[in-house]
């Protein structure tokens, strides 16, 4: 394709867009709309999925140690629990630091709990897993080994957390290629109106010998800027809008809780699948209308 070409290219494809004003800004606005839509989705689900992760982090495995072992064996016991493959860490607890702990969180009136001894609780460690997927095979590895007692594990509570991250990443996945057909179908159709406009010229075109490619090439254009312009838009729209969202949960006292990721971390990514999905349905969207009155 020759520089000249290019040029006139280009130059097709902006002309087509300003001289169909309402139809590029139909195009434009419902495109801006779903790929905010999508972003929104995906950003919700982004979120969901690291705070899900964070609370696995802090979901734990409970091994007690059998009362009649020495500080030595203790020591030896960890070493063989730290060589299981889905094992992140371990952290020795001891009997003192339990009942610390254990009054801390439940006890309201110390007058209750003043009498408590450290003996009433056992030696423990505190294991953190690689994969909570693995959780029961790696609880009863734990628990085959000598001098463990008891072993504590949440499964249900682990298998609840996997499978609201399974069907978060579903809907969300859903959802975007729904939007994503909505769009090209409404991008394929603006440019259809267009080109309708000018389907004798492209009969003519057609008829003194101009390639399918040379008729194509400015439609092609005019969808890549139409989706470049709608990506780029969608893309400080969603900014704005997910630093709203962020500053209303920060100011909420009930939202705290949840932690939302930086968008500084995020933008990268956000802006190359916003300029990666406004450009193919462009230019998908391009092909699909002017497909039609190539047959002439």
């Amino acid at each position: 394709m020759k520089k000249h070409d290019l040029r006139y290219f280009f130059h097709e494809g902006i002309s087509n867009m300003f001289s169909h004003g309402f139809m590029s800004f139909a195009a434009v606005g419902i495109t801006i709309a779903c790929l905010l839509i999508m972003g929104t989705f995906s950003l919700v689900a982004v979120n969901a999925n690291a705070n899900l992760q964070s609370l696995q982090r802090q979901s734990v495995v409970l091994a007690f140690i059998d009362e009649t072992y020495t500080e030595a064996q203790e020591q030896d016991l960890q070493k063989k629990i730290e060589g299981i493959d889905n094992v992140r860490d371990v952290t020795f607890v001891s009997r003192e630091s339990a009942l610390t702990t254990y009054v801390e969180q439940y006890g309201e009136d110390e007058e209750l709990f003043r009498e408590l001894e450290p003996e009433i609780f056992r030696d423990r460690f505190s294991i953190h897993l690689k994969d909570l997927e693995d959780m029961q095979e790696t609880a009863d590895a734990i628990r085959a080994l000598p001098g463990i007692a008891k072993v504590r594990a949440d499964e249900d509570l682990s298998q609840g957390f996997l499978t609201v991250s399974r069907i978060a990443t579903i809907v969300c996945v859903a959802l975007i290629a729904v939007l994503l057909a909505v769009s090209l179908f409404i991008m394929s159709n603006t440019i259809k109106l267009t080109t309708f406009d000018r389907k004798d010229e492209i009969a003519i075109m057609k008829m003194v010998g101009a390639t399918d490619g040379f008729i194509r090439w400015p439609f092609v254009y005019e969808g890549l800027l139409l989706g470049l312009f709608s990506s780029l838009i969608a893309f400080f729209l969603q900014w704005v809008l997910y630093a709203a969202i962020a500053a209303g949960i920060n100011a909420s006292d009930t939202l705290q809780l949840l932690d939302l990721l930086a968008f500084t971390e995020l933008w990268p990514v956000v802006l190359a699948a916003f300029v990666v999905v406004g450009l193919l349905v462009g230019i998908a969207g391009s092909l699909m209308a002017i497909r039609k009155f190539l047959r002439v």
